[in-house]
């Protein structure tokens, strides 16, 4: 299996990568400088390859300058349209697409899986169901197309643990405001298995919900947090200081959430490891 994957040095696909290793598989990264070849050139790139995941994107975790929103959205969108332009030049092309979306396509004040959803009307919203718009033009190609909106990705060496951790061991560590708000996540090592069910299962396409079936809250992920590091969590982290460090708007999303279940990847039969909150966080850090 030969496989071609932007974003292969990230956390996600860092973790992809050695999954994929581990089976002898053949790995193309993309990397950013490859994005900047003519078309006809990144199209040799994914010659030979029946597997293209699409990672790539900036990180959200950061002050959002009207550049760096141009940035988030090159990043994403027009890498997405890049890879499947190139696709449709191949002679041999792949037989499977799985792309990228995220949680925050979702609406903040209701409970939605992929068939019963209000999407949100802002930045993020908005990037998320354009960079969908864009990876779904490979289905006009005859290319089987995946697109996995993920939840919060739990699991060492990035993502939003690698952020907490230092403040939480410190005894530093709390909620976010009011801590009501949904934390909708999914542990490294199940979304990992999703990958593999979905390459496995060649009827299953379209948008999945990637994500624990059972979303907890900020003030739960805190706790539980918490709890496994035996430390102290009476702290609040009240919206102003997240405004001050991020911006108004990426406050505004850092401190909110969205309620999200995996509805049809529980219906195509896909069974998740973790379901809870405490469950994933005792894996984690049982050593801790």
């Amino acid at each position: 299996m030969k496989v071609a994957i932007s974003g292969a040095s990230g956390f996600v696909g860092t973790h992809l990568a050695k999954a994929f290793q581990k089976k002898h598989w053949d790995i193309v990264p993309l990397t950013r400088s490859d994005f900047k070849l003519s078309d006809s050139e990144f199209a040799k790139k994914l010659t030979g390859a029946n597997l293209v995941i699409h990672l790539a994107g900036a990180t959200i975790s950061r002050r959002w300058s009207e550049s760096y929103k141009k940035e988030l959205y090159a990043s994403r969108i027009d890498t997405a349209k890049k890879i499947v332009k190139a696709m449709g030049l191949m002679t041999q092309k792949p037989k499977l697409f799985i792309s990228t979306s995220a949680v925050g396509i979702y609406d903040g004040h209701g409970r939605y899986d992929e068939d019963h959803a209000l999407y949100a009307d802002d930045f993020l919203g908005r990037l998320a169901q354009d960079w969908e718009k864009a990876a779904h033009e490979a289905e006009k190609l005859g290319i089987r197309t995946v697109i996995f909106r993920f939840g919060i990705v739990l699991g060492h060496g990035g993502g939003i643990l690698q952020q907490m951790i230092l403040p939480f061991k410190l005894g530093l560590g709390g909620t976010i405001g009011s801590g009501k708000q949904p934390f909708t996540w999914v542990h490294i090592n199940d979304q990992m298995r999703a990958y593999f069910y979905i390459i496995e299962h060649k009827n299953l396409k379209g948008v999945f919900n990637l994500m624990a079936p059972h979303p907890t809250t900020n003030y739960g992920l805190t706790k539980a947090l918490g709890h496994v590091l035996h430390r102290p969590t009476f702290f609040t982290i009240p919206k102003f200081l997240l405004k001050l460090r991020f911006g108004s708007e990426a406050a505004e999303v850092f401190a909110g959430g969205q309620y999200v279940i995996p509805k049809r990847l529980s219906e195509a039969g896909f069974v998740f490891h973790y379901t809870t909150i405490k469950q994933a966080l005792e894996e984690l850090f049982d050593k801790e």
